[in-house]
């Protein structure tokens, strides 16, 4: 089952993608995609519905984060020994953790904004992982059972705000617009393999990142059960488990950042695509 919102900002509708490709409006069964609707009850729920009695969307428009309501954005660094490599680091022993502001997630398709004095802004595509049931201290061999789905994530990122302004991550990670999500949230019983996904990532036309989930240092489950030793997880808290190689900071012979005007096109299979403009710092495309 493929869950998704389309609308404008603030008028968004519920909506499935049938098995034939085609959007499907929600809005007679529930009022929104909610976290509470990514518990397993509920989904189930959903399941049980004829998709071919719902009403046809023949143009979606803009299509919105997968669901409303998301608690908490945390992301796994370094989580490819490749990308680690490129990046200058060592592979970590452990997940590295941190956290995306809520304030940066938008559609899969949104504007990304540059924020004011950006140099070094980034691209990393990532497979999102879904949280539908409540999770503390989980052992790693149930931990996908609280997995509610999957979706594509674009961890962008400001490099100087990361990692020369101080040695806190977050800086260059939680901008406005640094977090596109969708189109859809894939239910978890489609994806009977997390660790089997490739993924890739244009700029400007041009195929940067060529990876796979299987290269992954830590996969999802041991990610679930260990940020669940850290936090309780719960219903609609997102986790995005890292990059494969080829972001623009590992360029060679010399990096290569986001500047306005330049277009990402980025996909897992399965999961779906995005496809992001890249604008100037201009607050209108982040409050409109």
């Amino acid at each position: 089952m493929k869950l998704m919102r389309y609308g404008a900002k603030g008028a968004e509708k519920p909506a499935l993608v049938d098995a034939h490709g085609v959007v499907r409006d929600l809005s007679g069964e529930l009022a929104d995609i909610t976290a509470h609707t990514l518990t397993p009850h509920s989904l189930q729920r959903l399941r049980e519905i004829d998709a071919s009695t719902l009403p046809v969307v023949a143009n979606p428009g803009r299509i919105a984060p997968p669901w409303s309501g998301m608690g908490k954005f945390i992301c796994v660094g370094l989580n490819d020994a490749d990308h680690a490599a490129e990046s200058n680091l060592p592979v970590p022993a452990e997940p590295i953790l941190f956290t995306k502001t809520i304030s940066s997630l938008v559609g899969c398709n949104d504007a990304v904004v540059l924020p004011q004095g950006s140099v070094k802004s980034d691209w990393e595509v990532e497979l999102g992982v879904v949280i539908g049931s409540k999770a503390r201290y989980v052992n790693e061999t149930d931990a996908l059972k609280y997995v509610a789905g999957y979706c594509v994530v674009n961890d962008v990122s400001e490099r100087e705000y990361q990692i020369e302004r101080g040695g806190t991550w977050d800086k260059g990670k939680g901008c406005d617009t640094f977090g596109p999500v969708g189109p859809w949230m894939v239910s978890a019983d489609e994806v009977p393999d997390p660790q089997a996904l490739p993924m890739w990532l244009d700029v400007n036309g041009q195929r940067m990142q060529t990876g796979s989930t299987k290269t992954m240092i830590f996969g999802v489950a041991h990610l679930v059960s260990y940020i669940s030793r850290f936090m309780t997880l719960y219903p609609g808290d997102l986790i995005s488990t890292g990059t494969p190689p080829g972001v623009g900071m590992g360029r060679k012979p010399q990096p290569v950042y986001l500047k306005a005007g330049d277009a990402m096109r980025l996909g897992i299979d399965g999961l779906g695509e995005q496809s992001q403009r890249v604008f100037a710092w201009d607050p209108a495309l982040i409050d409109g």
